[in-house]
């Protein structure tokens, strides 16, 4: 766990946050180094097929099968890129058997963790944390996924009478974002199935996610000098209000769980002249989401009907859709880590994300890619930590999948 726990800290120092104004790929050149490194990495620990795609960003690797037997091969995936959160100066705290009281993450800055706000950390009484100083977030999402599977193929490279079929890696740029899986080489990493290792809590095992879209509305006012507006201007700020008003109150993030759809107002710009609208739209049921799609369409239209002129025009692009559509023909790779996770004793906690991996496209590309625990919370943010006992046992799950898969 010491070597974990090292390999894990150096990552997260590593400033790799994406950039999503940005149009280069990956998003930002702290990335490409990170990159660089991993790839120089994997080659010193004696991985073959070791390759950076620069029109990707992707690292990828091979651990070569030891047996005879004709097993599937098997992919983990992981990215390093970090949220839009501060990701200079990350400075990892270790905290060693912790008692569950509050953490005082920046005694300067008087930023605590408290378990009042956070019931979760009850469940880490004695566990070694490492969490964040309070000014920066951590980077376990997703270094420690990262961290996780190298450590595992250095457990099976040194132990070659554990018999294995071939596992590929990968390792890939801007996922926070949403763009980094659009250019995988879906081809040419010839894995059957594959998992990303870029889930939570103990036992994460989500192979359900969100259908995802992105709608952006604009909003075209008429300014003039108020002391003689009358029966003349057109106020955008208004005209926002009155779009939103028009979608449903209770289907939003903060009124929603499970399989329940949302609405998201992710920013609103507007003057008197003009005004913009960026939404999120989210649902697991493909019939639902295409709904709420059809939904904005219709107040679009609605409203530029009452005004006699287009005041409103939407813009719609899907941004990624249920995995599950694809894994629940063929539930081999769920199936293979609920039992992998159940011979460690881990209680498989199987759950739809409410949100999406880069399994979400990769299972669309022909490659099956359910997600799996890193043993981190608090995702994006100062309060992020993660547990290095469950770590371990991340890196137990991986291997677990490995053994069974060439039975």
């Amino acid at each position: 766990m010491e070597q974990l726990k090292n390999r894990f800290i150096r990552y997260a120092k590593i400033n790799t946050r994406s950039n999503e104004k940005s149009d280069t790929i990956p998003t930002t050149q702290s990335q490409v180094e990170f990159a660089k490194m991993l790839k120089q990495e994997l080659i010193d620990l004696g991985l073959s097929e070791v390759q950076h795609n620069l029109d990707n960003g992707f690292v990828t690797a091979t651990l070569p099968s030891i047996t005879d037997k004709d097993v599937p091969v098997i992919g983990f995936i992981s990215h390093f890129d970090t949220a839009d959160f501060n990701a200079e100066n990350i400075n990892p705290q270790v905290i060693e058997h912790y008692d569950g009281s509050d953490i005082v993450l920046n005694k300067d800055h008087d930023i605590v963790m408290k378990v009042s706000d956070f019931e979760n950390l009850s469940n880490y009484v004695g566990h070694t944390l490492i969490t964040t100083d309070g000014l920066t977030l951590l980077g376990a999402d997703d270094k420690a996924g990262i961290t996780e599977i190298i450590e595992a193929m250095i457990y099976l490279l040194a132990h070659p009478e554990i018999k294995h079929g071939e596992v590929r890696l990968a390792f890939g740029p801007d996922e926070e974002i949403g763009r980094g899986a659009d250019h995988f080489d879906a081809k040419n990493f010839r894995a059957t199935f594959a998992y990303t290792i870029d889930g939570g809590q103990l036992g994460e095992l989500e192979y359900e996610s969100f259908n995802a879209a992105q709608a952006v509305v604009h909003l075209q006012g008429v300014s003039v000098h108020p002391g003689t507006a009358k029966n003349k201007m057109v106020n955008a700020a208004k005209l926002a209000f009155e779009f939103d008003a028009h979608l449903p109150g209770d289907e939003v993030p903060e009124k929603t769980e499970g399989y329940e759809g949302f609405f998201l107002l992710h920013n609103m710009e507007t003057t008197i002249d003009q005004g913009t609208l960026t939404y999120i739209i989210r649902d697991h049921d493909r019939e639902k989401f295409e709904a709420r799609k059809q939904l904005m369409q219709t107040i679009a239209d609605t409203m530029n009907d009452k005004y006699g002129v287009q005041r409103v025009t939407l813009k719609m692009q899907d941004s990624y859709y249920n995995m599950g559509d694809v894994i629940k023909k063929d539930m081999t790779p769920v199936n293979l880590a609920q039992q992998a996770m159940e011979n460690l004793g881990i209680k498989p906690l199987i759950h739809p994300i409410r949100g999406g991996t880069d399994g979400s496209k990769i299972s669309f590309m022909g490659i099956p890619t359910p997600n799996i625990f890193t043993g981190g919370e608090n995702f994006h943010g100062r309060y992020e930590f993660v547990s290095l006992n469950n770590m371990e046992k991340a890196k137990q799950t991986i291997i677990e999948i490995v053994k069974l898969n060439a039975r």
